[in-house]
């Protein structure tokens, strides 16, 4: 066993590190490592079991607010535990992998008052957060410690940690080069901007419950959701009684019956509870459901778990929905209330979200009901912001593929580019095979012969594994039409091989080079959005849906996918030294928000290919025709 001493993490006496600091103090000690089971003679993937203790300690002369201290974990570690705060960017419950280091946020305890306000307690100036997990690639004599520690609490700026032995430490200081942010003053942290928002707003209290108003609110220009569901977790054994707007996946009382709420709340009758999971599913209530006396009547509620990007509709762009909660005797008091924790909300195909730990913020303000020009508070209030991440490799909901006029071959989406689950009969790393643009529009199963007789005729190597399919329900093919010299044009076609409609469908395509030369699309709506240089497009009136997959004509046909078409129309005004080949393709493709795969390389010219020449009547011709067939 390698130990340290926890009482290195906070000492007695203030040491000269600690004295000689005007800021933010933390430290990071290694208590214990010992060998897990089982013990193996591959030191790489040996187990250790450690305990760990990180601290911070406000030295300085400001209240430190909403604290987030980062550790730069190295050894594919796996945090099974951590007391007194909660990691933020864990993509899962505890155990979570942090191998890549990680985020923690206090939780219960949030700010560090100075010891000016507090006459030197220190229970209200520090916080210690005790940890525990595994961590691999070490042996014996190996040194078990992070790379890093740091505060990253906006207009903090931090030195490199110094080492003594199982305990690293660091000073972190105002930066003077930062630019403090004009916000009005209040009680508690400023609201934060992300990417999606969620109000958790107390509407009354009482003894031992209390009534909540949850609003979900899209903020984020391509972010999206659809058919959401939204879940977290309780910190004190709550349970919902009763629902508005929304209603829980799950109706089994089992769980309050044979635990505390049942001893508790003897009398109750836990048929009627909404839901007494530590971990509750919430989802939106169908439309039919609005004007329902008794769970709806709500506004922003009851639209199938659909939140529309603020560009396509501001009045839908927000959902909502309340709930009475029944809390423990640990919260007995009227104003004792614990926000749940780890939140976490998804839907079909959107973006992802990873969300932050509830914050404490000033009551939100509501209009009087009865119309009068007053003005009321919530009794507390409590902000969750969710950020869009970047979906990870074969993780994705949608693909993209490319093809053009000067190249015969098109290149189709990524191998298992939305996931593999059966690899034993196709080879999930071999990249795609070249395809006819025509197999675009046949269901992978029934392409295996289209491709192997393409490479047969264009002398292409087959696999003796082919390849797996991409197994995305929406494939997105770019086309490139026509190059001339005024100008170019493209195709998108959209595929849906899933067997549900999507409502108010949208798509976005990035452009670095070429966005302000953007002119037309003639079957959809298009708008331009300057700050992340994307074109958004969407279906038009009486088209704004993207039906699913149908049967074949003859029973023996393969499957049909339910398809959106229209020509693009690019000029040539603002790039110099255009190269169709490179500048004929976005760089990002988003449907509903979620960022689909691109494939890694895109169609070449071959050596005795000449550009065509296509006039402007022939490519506003094309998209006559492509309006046609659409209508």
């Amino acid at each position: 066993m390698e130990a340290g001493t926890a009482a290195q993490a906070v000492s007695a006496k203030p040491d000269l590190e600690l004295d000689s600091c005007d800021g933010i103090f933390l430290t990071y000690t290694l208590v214990s490592r010992e060998k897990e089971y089982p013990h193996v003679k591959n030191v790489a993937k040996q187990a250790w079991a450690f305990k760990s203790m990180a601290t911070l300690m406000n030295v300085g002369d400001e209240e430190l607010k909403d604290w987030k201290m980062y550790i730069g974990f190295q050894h594919k570690e796996i945090l099974v535990s951590a007391d007194g705060a909660v990691p933020i960017d864990a993509e899962e419950d505890f155990p979570t992998s942090v191998g890549n280091g990680t985020t923690l946020a206090g939780n219960p305890v949030t700010d560090l008052k100075t010891a000016i306000e507090t006459a030197s307690d220190f229970n209200q100036m520090s916080v210690k957060v005790q940890m525990s997990g595994t961590q691999f690639g070490l042996g014996k004599g190996g040194k078990p410690m992070p790379k890093s520690i740091k505060l990253v609490n906006d207009g903090f700026k931090c030195p490199a940690a110094t080492r003594k032995g199982s305990r690293m430490s660091v000073c972190c200081k105002k930066d003077p080069k930062a630019k403090a942010k004009l916000l009005k003053k209040t009680k508690f942290p400023p609201r934060r901007y992300g990417d999606l928002t969620i109000a958790y707003d107390v509407l009354q209290a009482f003894s031992n419950n209390y009534y909540a108003q949850v609003t979900i609110e899209n903020n984020h220009p391509l972010g999206r959701l659809d058919h959401w569901n939204l879940t977290w977790e309780w910190q004190h054994g709550e349970f919902i009684y009763s629902t508005k707007g929304a209603y829980a996946r799950i109706k089994d009382p089992s769980e309050c019956l044979y635990g505390p709420a049942g001893k508790y709340y003897g009398s109750m009758d836990f048929s009627q509870v909404a839901n007494c999971q530590k971990k509750p599913i919430l989802s939106d209530l169908p439309s039919e459901r609005k004007d329902d006396e008794k769970v709806g009547k709500l506004p922003w509620c009851c639209r199938n778990g659909t939140v529309l990007p603020p560009i396509m509709d501001k009045s839908k762009s927000k959902s909502l929905f309340q709930l009475q909660v029944f809390k423990m005797p640990t919260d007995e008091n009227r104003t004792a209330i614990t926000p749940p924790m780890k939140w976490h909300i998804d839907g079909v195909i959107n973006p992802q979200y990873k969300c932050g730990p509830p914050i404490r913020v000033d009551p939100q303000e509501f209009p009087d009901p009865t119309g009068l020009k007053a003005i009321e508070t919530a009794v507390a209030s409590w902000q969750v912001v969710c950020n869009i991440t970047k979906p990870k490799p074969q993780t994705n909901k949608c693909c993209v593929s490319f093809s053009a006029f000067y190249n015969e071959s098109a290149i189709p989406c990524n191998t298992c580019a939305c996931g593999c689950n059966d690899v034993r009969k196709c080879n999930n790393k071999a990249s795609p095979m070249l395809i006819p643009p025509d197999a675009l529009l046949v269901p992978f199963a029934n392409r295996s012969q289209k491709a192997i007789a393409w490479a047969k005729l264009k002398h292409l190597k087959v696999p003796n594994n082919l390849p797996c399919g991409d197994n995305c329900p929406v494939s997105i093919n770019w086309h490139v039409n026509t190059d001339h010299k005024a100008g170019w044009t493209a195709r998108i076609t959209i595929f849906n091989w899933a067997d549900y409609t999507f409502d108010d469908w949208f798509t976005a395509l990035k452009f670095d080079r070429y966005f302000e030369d953007f002119e037309d699309v003639y079957s959809f709506n298009g708008t331009r959005i300057p700050g992340i240089k994307t074109i958004f497009f969407q279906g038009v009136k009486g088209l704004n849906y993207l039906a699913g997959e149908t049967n074949g004509t003859h029973e023996y046909d393969p499957r049909v996918p339910g398809k959106q078409q229209s020509v693009v129309s690019f000029n040539k005004k603002n790039v110099e030294h255009f190269d169709i080949t490179r500048d004929g393709f976005p760089s990002k493709v988003y449907f509903n928000g979620e960022e689909c795969a691109l494939p890694p390389i895109r169609p070449m010219k071959s050596s005795g290919h000449h550009q065509s020449s296509i006039s402007l009547l022939a490519i506003i011709f094309s998209a006559f025709v492509t309006f046609l067939l659409m209508a």
